[in-house]
């Protein structure tokens, strides 16, 4: 079976302050229709930039090079009026922060009618209808009232389902989560991924997670793919992965979770020093100075993202064994996906 999205040797360069920077350096992945790959990494590990390519929302200041195909046709380079026939029908995002995606002086129903209408030529009753449908099916409480209200009366959650509504209103066959959940307390975090995950089901959509967080990846995903400095370091299946990780630099961000066994007032753990100057370059593996497992061929060659066991890539000279494998408690409370 194709892929409904094939990434292939992704670079994405920024000009900045006279110097360059390479956010996305030779990414590659494929996604199949209905599957979730959850992205994960630190803040500027290249997850929120390599996914804005995906729907062409870049600056134009960014050089963008290597393949991105959507079903059959070529991402890379589509002029804009072509791009306006998969952005929103295609393809659709949730973005980080709701309070500022949406357009705090507008009501709530003509936000959501808004992209309805432009996606279907319907009169706007019709598209009013249309929109508290969605507004009921991301499980927003009371739809008709909240029609009319400003996204200031709503909580965060309630938002963020706005959001939602807004994004499944093309009906896109791939939608992209950027943190979606990050500005949400726990219970309510919880509430969205799930909503998401029940939607997925019932469309039939293929979902692309952007998370820091590898339990959350766990718990969501059928496959992960963890960013470092740009590049693709560690991909496999959720259940691969998390049975036997390789990547010193997975195993370091799996241990920064906070764990309920800790006693109060414990030091969090984290991932030591800092990530590399994508504008200065660098050469060896990117992640061998915060990396105990680095020996000297670290800091001269670069490893690749290659398949070293079935289904199992990464990029690593010296990778983890037998202790490269998640302790159940630092999945705890987690649920694993059905």
């Amino acid at each position: 079976m194709s892929a409904l999205l094939t990434v292939r040797e992704l670079r994405i360069d920024f000009l900045a302050a006279a110097r360059v920077v390479r956010a996305v350096d030779g990414l590659s992945y494929e996604l199949q229709a209905g599957r979730t790959l959850a992205v994960v990494g630190e803040s500027g590990s290249g997850k929120t930039v390599s996914a804005r390519a995906v729907m062409g929302l870049l600056p134009s200041s960014a050089r963008v090079s290597g393949s991105i195909r959507f079903e059959d046709t070529e991402l890379v380079g589509l002029p804009e009026e072509r791009w306006r026939r998969y952005r929103g029908a295609g393809i659709a995002m949730v973005f980080q922060d709701p309070a500022r995606s949406l357009n705090p002086t507008l009501r709530i129903g003509p936000q959501i009618t808004e992209v309805i209408r432009l996606h279907e030529r319907l009169p706007r009753a019709e598209a009013a209808q249309r929109a508290i449908e969605l507004m009921e099916m991301v499980r927003l409480p009371a739809a008709r009232e909240r029609f009319q209200q400003y996204p200031h009366q709503l909580s965060g959650g309630m938002r963020q389902r706005v959001m939602i509504a807004i994004a499944l209103a093309g009906r896109p066959r791939l939608l992209i989560a950027d943190e979606a959940t990050t500005a949400l307390d726990v219970t309510t975090q919880a509430q969205i991924m799930e909503l998401l995950r029940d939607l997925q089901r019932e469309l039939g959509m293929a979902m692309i997670m952007i998370s820091h967080d590898l339990g959350l990846a766990a718990g969501f995903s059928d496959e992960v793919l963890v960013m470092y400095a740009g590049r693709g370091v560690e991909r496999a299946s959720t259940q691969t992965l998390f049975s036997r990780l390789r990547m010193p630099y997975t195993r370091a961000l799996l241990e920064a979770i906070p764990r309920l066994e800790n006693p109060p007032h414990a030091r969090l753990a984290a991932v030591p020093g800092q990530p590399p100057d994508l504008a200065a370059g660098f050469r060896g593996c990117p992640f061998a100075a915060r990396c105990p497992r680095a020996q000297g061929d670290c800091w001269e060659n670069t490893p690749e993202l290659i398949e070293h066991e079935p289904g199992h890539r990464w990029a690593c000279w010296h990778p983890l064994g037998l202790e490269g494998s998640a302790e159940p408690e630092l999945l705890a409370g987690r649920g694993q996906r059905a």
